[in-house]
């Protein structure tokens, strides 16, 4: 059992210090100090420093030069460059329809009805908007350029209804068996009867 002296002496210490937070800790906590730019290197475009207390001069390199207009031709160019990403972005869906086609089954389900009814139904609504899609993209210059572009917007359309109709058909929709058209057969009249002599 310790003695009061040694309970005291305990009691008289001064308390220990809690240890001192790592560097990092330090660092986080305090601003960064700022470092001298070299003067060869531009701030990026769009870029501007801030700094509290000293204004820049504006360097030589750093000023922007005034953007030119863009003639019509770059203009026409671009438009028709969009066209094309427009007339081409029906084929990008292609793959994933026809994976999810294929796992939706060939059975009838709400699930395989719904997929096939909206791959029928988005190229439907593409065709008969074909106009006012590209509407956005026609000027005098590329008025004569569109018409090829159209036409691959068409094509990646009617690949599209393709698809549901290979669709549909696995699902034995369509009527193309004989047996889909027994309603229609006529019966059939003998040469020849067989009769059986006792």
């Amino acid at each position: 059992m310790p003695s009061k002296e040694q309970h005291q002496e305990t009691q008289n210490r001064p308390a220990l210090m809690p240890p001192p937070p790592p560097a990092w800790v330090i660092q986080l906590n305090s601003k960064p100090s700022p470092r001298p730019k070299p003067s060869n290197i531009s701030d990026p475009p769009g870029f501007s420093a801030v700094n509290s207390g000293s204004s820049r001069r504006p360097n030589a390199a750093s000023k922007q030069q005034p953007r030119k207009p863009s003639t019509s031709e770059e203009t026409d160019t671009l438009k028709l460059k969009k066209s094309w990403e427009l007339a081409l972005a029906p084929a990008k869906q292609l793959p994933m329809n026809a994976i999810m086609m294929y796992m939706s089954g060939n059975s009838l389900q709400i699930f395989s009805v719904m997929m096939v009814f909206m791959l029928f139904k988005n190229p439907v609504q593409a065709l008969l908007g074909l106009n006012q899609a590209f509407a956005r993209f026609e000027t005098p210059g590329t008025r004569g350029r569109l018409w090829a572009v159209k036409a691959v917007y068409v094509l990646m359309q009617l690949v599209a209804l393709a698809l549901g109709i290979w669709k549909v058909n696995g699902m034995g929709l369509l009527p193309t068996t004989r047996s889909d058209w027994l309603a229609w057969e006529m019966e059939r009249t003998p040469l020849e009867r067989a009769i059986p002599a006792f």
